[in-house]
């Protein structure tokens, strides 16, 4: 085959639906699919129910010749997905040889007897290619029907991610022949979408009809994808790259890292690049600044801690602020946040240390100060930097954003050298 298909996910369970768990597998398989070329044309969340799950796949094969499916897959009277299937495409359930021995090898090696129930799980429908999960005991199913491609795979996500990458998305690049696809990932902070856009839009105008450009939006800056495919010339990759500097020249700072990379460890690679070590004193964030930086492997080699100062006795304490900077300023103000970062700088023993103290809300806003009102800092042995923000849709969006503002700032004003 050669044509690039659609795909639809369909996502099975009355967990989903309720809001006891977050549909997380969806994400995953749309951006691995995607580096296919092939589009996600539509995300479905159905109940335990046969009846809605079969409607669902009835609807997805008139929309999409690829139809992953998850969930549904486990060892209890509520998992349903493989016998409808089995009904669905008109076959009976046979026991996979092979299938077994991958659950009996899982229970061995956890030294557990395996139930009756668990090997049950390796019957499987007759018409269908067994997937290997060599993670867990419910293997998944490939059907062919139609010329519509269906897969079910377990909704636990690291056995789906596991099955995704190990057989599905290569069989599925096998089965479609899809051509050369070729992505292109800059990361940017600072600048919102619509001026981002703004500022490029000559640049993205200039692209040819093979490449096209997707503004990826996330809390504080932009991810933007180039995506280059096959037009029947060579070096495709290259043309992309050879396009880029120009990007670069009119984002500048805007940039802080090419490919999948969080701001965090740019941050991070900064410093270890520089050989500096850094420290936070946090106060609206409670904490976490540090949880992102310490999210990055390997950051023990930079950062060395951190203090929570959320009450202002502990500013005093702990951090040196000054009782008469809080009385005369209030503790979310450029006296106190300076003196916050320069506390921790000398307190914790680091070359630099950042600092936030703000009104995360939903109260403790006034009319001077409202929610939102955000103070962050800077410092090292040189210089001390303090930076306003306003920022405010509600209490977690607004610590994110002041974390990703602080983390920023640190970009922005470590020594070059």
């Amino acid at each position: 085959m050669s044509l690039i298909p659609d795909a639809e996910i369909i996502t099975i369970g009355d967990e989903l639906l309720y809001g006891q768990v977050i549909d997380t597998n969806s994400a995953f398989m749309g951006q691995e699919l995607g580096k296919l070329g092939i589009r996600v044309r539509q995300i479905t969340s159905v109940s335990d129910r046969a009846d809605e799950i079969v409607q669902a796949l009835d609807a997805a094969r008139t929309r999409a010749r690829v139809v992953l499916i998850t969930g549904g897959l486990g060892p209890t009277k509520d998992d349903l997905t493989k016998n409808i299937l089995t009904e669905y495409f008109h076959t009976e359930l046979v026991l996979n040889e092979a299938s077994l021995r991958d659950v009996e090898s899982i229970f061995a090696r956890f030294n557990r007897p395996m139930m009756e129930v668990n090997r049950q799980q390796a019957f499987l429908p007759a018409s269908c290619t067994p997937v290997r999960n060599v993670v867990g005991t419910a293997p998944g199913m490939w059907f062919e029907d139609q010329g519509v491609v269906f897969v079910s795979m377990p909704g636990v996500p690291f056995e789906m991610k596991r099955m995704m990458t190990d057989t599905v998305l290569p069989r599925l690049k096998r089965h479609f022949q899809t051509p050369p696809i070729e992505h292109i990932v800059v990361q940017t902070v600072g600048l919102g979408e619509s001026f981002l856009a703004e500022k490029i839009a000559t640049w993205e105008d200039a692209l040819p009809a093979n490449m096209k450009l997707a503004y990826l939006p996330y809390l504080g800056g932009v991810r933007l994808r180039l995506t280059g495919s096959s037009d029947g010339q060579p070096e495709l990759r290259g043309r992309m790259e050879a396009r880029m500097p120009e990007l670069r020249a009119l984002l500048g700072d805007y940039i802080f890292a090419e490919g999948e990379v969080p701001l965090e460890a740019a941050v991070g690679q900064l410093l270890l690049e520089r050989g500096l070590t850094l420290g936070t004193a946090e106060s609206c964030t409670g904490g976490y600044v540090a949880h992102k930086l310490t999210s990055v492997a390997g950051s023990s080699r930079y950062f060395l801690g951190s203090i929570v100062s959320y009450h202002n006795d502990i500013k005093v304490k702990e951090l040196g602020v000054s009782t008469e900077s809080l009385t005369a300023h209030g503790a979310v103000s450029e006296e106190v946040v300076r003196q916050m970062a320069e506390g921790a700088r000398q307190r914790l023993g680091v070359d630099v240390a950042i600092a936030t103290s703000g009104i995360a809300g939903p109260d403790g806003g006034s009319e001077e100060k409202p929610v939102g009102t955000f103070w962050l800092a800077y410092a090292d042995e040189h210089q001390t930097v303090a930076r306003k923000i306003t920022f405010n849709r509600g209490r977690q969006l607004n610590i994110e954003y002041a974390t990703t503002s602080v983390l920023n700032l640190l970009r922005q004003s470590l020594p070059q050298h």
